[in-house]
Order: C-alpha cells, then structure tokens, then sequence
C-alpha cells in the first residue's frame, strides 16, 4: 500500500448504536481502529459517540456495561451510523430503532451492522436489493427470513452507503477498508501495523476455514463431497451420487468417511442438516415444519425422531423450551404429530434414521 491521499479537513463522526448483548471485540476493533488512525494521521480524523435505545447503560453479551452519552436523536448527514449486534438481534429490534433507521437512511447517512448489526438494518429495508453479510452462525436464519438481500459469506461488504461486517476481527478488514478510501493507503497500512494485524483481508475473503482445515483432513475427494453436502442442505443428494461425482465407489466413500471421519456419509450429511435445522429453531419464527422442509427432510416425524436422537429433545420442545415462560405443550398448527414418538423410539439411532431419509 503506497498511495497517499490528502487528509479530510473535517472530521467524520461515528455514531455507535449499542444494542443489548452486543458482541464486545466487533465494537472495540472498530473503535480502536478509528483511535489509532487519528494517531497515525497526527490529526483527528475521526470523533465517535455510542447512543441506545432509551436506555442510559447497556451490556455487552461478556457482561461489561457501558455508559451511553444518549438516546436515539436525529444526526447530520455526513454522520456514520454503526450497528452493533450480538446475542437475541431479533429482541433488541424494536420498531422505534428500525424507524429511526429508516429516517436517517432518507437523510443520507452512511449506515453500517457489525457482527449480528445486519439483521436490524435487513428488517428496516436498508439492505433490500444490496449485498450484505453477517456472522456465519447466523447465516441460515437471515438468508430464510431477508429473501431481498443479496447475502454473501464474505468478510465485510460494502454497498454504496451501507457496511456490514461478519463480527470479530472482520470488524478491523472493513475499518481498514473505510479509512483508506477516506485517509488513504499509507494511514490504513499503519493502522494495521500498529494493531499487529498483518493479514488484511478483503470483501472477496470468506469468514470460516476451508473445509480441510476445519475437518482436519486434506484429502481432496472428501472436501468436494463436504462442500457439495453443505451447499445442498434442503434437497440432499444421495451418496451414490456424491461418490459418483467425485470419481469413487459407494463403498469407497463409505471407507473414507470412516477411515477420516468415524462416521458414515449419510450420518455426516445428517449432522450437518440437523445442525442447521437447530439455528433456524433458535433464530427464526419459522414454524416447525418449515424448518423440517429447509433442511430437506419431506416427513416430519422423520425430522422429529433425527432430532431426538441427535439432541436428546424434539423441536418443538426445543422451542418451547427457548420461549420465555413458554409452554412446550401449547398447540402450534401442524406440529402436534411431530412430537409423537413410538415407545420403541427410545433408543434411537441416528445412523439407521439417515437410512429414511436420502
């Protein structure tokens, strides 16, 4: 990075949106940054301030509070707003935050989500028709429930007037990105230096591990059928298939999921579709069934027996179990005869269920 570039003659002002449970290190990376880039400059580049919803403290999803310096206020149009999310986004989105957005989106103010930030801007209608990305946990959720948004799995994105940043570190990528487009590469590149952060990444960099770091295998075959599963979780595709895709048996990618994995193919694939059935469970409103058929499975007391023997609980009690003060029991249209499980069902399998299913 060489290039320089004349300092702003006017300060920009963050405005840092606390919501509760916020996650701390996506909010501190990016305060820091903002510190550090004055100190690099030599000059203040950038002033900040953290306001919330009618509320003159808040804590962070660690337990810390933080004194807030206001409440939601009309603000200048060079302002930039940063939304800070973490844990339950969908409680702390109130109408009255997301009209708030709204207004000072339609006086022109640059408006960012960082970490879970990007569920409150997606619900105001901030991201419609744009790109945008959040933390990879919550992913699945977002991408069932914001069908107008482009999401990707990107680091950070940047969209026009509109940031959004996948939480953790990635907060540091996209700080990094805005101030070298406003102060330059040369005050970007020292900031980085300072915070002993030598791998910049870019919008084009993806927020998890390959799939042969994660699973700790190198063997090539068995990362394209891993990739193939976890990009067909609501229409899976059979094993035969995958094996024949990759060039192999049946009975060959049988040994290789054993041999590396301990597990079968259809046990894997299974894994994978009930853990993002769990996300949605505890991320969306979605009804039971529809989180059944997201995840590909056609028989809902099939879908139940699986979760049951992977968790130790039905959904539908996984629900209700979630729900303050809920009562697991109470009806909910088409979910009853999920929970109804044979007596011979107590010691089920999750390796003969797969069986049922692709």
């Amino acid at each position: 990075m060489t290039t320089a570039k004349p300092l702003p003659a006017r300060a920009t002002r963050f405005v840092f949106v606390l919501l509760p449970k916020f996650s701390l290190l996506p909010f501190a990376a990016t305060l820091d940054a903002l510190r550090v880039a004055n100190r690099m400059a030599g000059r203040t580049l950038y002033t900040w301030t953290m306001i919330g919803e009618g509320v003159k403290d808040v804590s962070c999803s660690a337990g810390t509070t933080f004194h807030l310096e206001g409440d939601l206020q009309d603000l200048n149009r060079d302002d930039v707003i940063i939304v800070c999310g973490g844990l339950d986004v969908q409680d702390a989105t109130s109408r009255r935050l997301v009209n708030w957005l709204r207004r000072e989106a339609r006086r022109g103010c640059p408006i960012g989500g960082i970490c879970t930030g990007a569920f409150v801007l997606a619900t105001a209608g901030l991201l419609d028709n744009r790109r945008a990305t959040i933390h990879w946990e919550n992913h699945d959720s977002f991408a069932e429930e914001f069908l107008e948004v482009d999401l990707t799995k990107s680091v950070y994105v940047i969209d026009g007037n509109r940031y959004t940043s996948a939480g953790g570190t990635a907060s540091i990528d996209l700080m990094l990105k805005l101030i070298a487009r406003q102060a330059g590469d040369d005050v970007a590149s020292a900031v980085a230096d300072q915070l002993i952060y030598s791998s910049i990444r870019t919008d084009r960099d993806i927020q998890r591990l390959s799939v042969p770091t994660r699973i700790g295998v190198r063997h090539p075959k068995l990362s394209q059928v891993i990739k193939r599963m976890e990009a067909n979780i609501e229409d899976p595709i059979s094993p035969a298939i995958l094996a024949r895709d990759v060039g192999l048996s049946t009975r060959q990618l049988e040994r290789l999921f054993r041999r590396y994995l301990s597990r079968s193919p259809k046990r894997y694939y299974m894994e994978l579709r009930l853990s993002k059935a769990r996300n949605l469970l505890m991320q969306t409103d979605m009804s039971v069934i529809n989180v059944a058929l997201a995840c590909g499975f056609t028989s809902p007391s099939h879908f139940s027996k699986c979760y049951r023997a992977q968790y130790g609980t039905t959904p539908y009690r996984e629900r209700g179990a979630m729900a303050a003060g809920g009562d697991p029991s109470s009806p909910e249209t088409g979910i009853e005869s999920m929970d109804v499980l044979d007596p011979d069902d107590e010691d089920l399998d999750l390796e003969e269920l797969g069986d049922d299913d692709t």
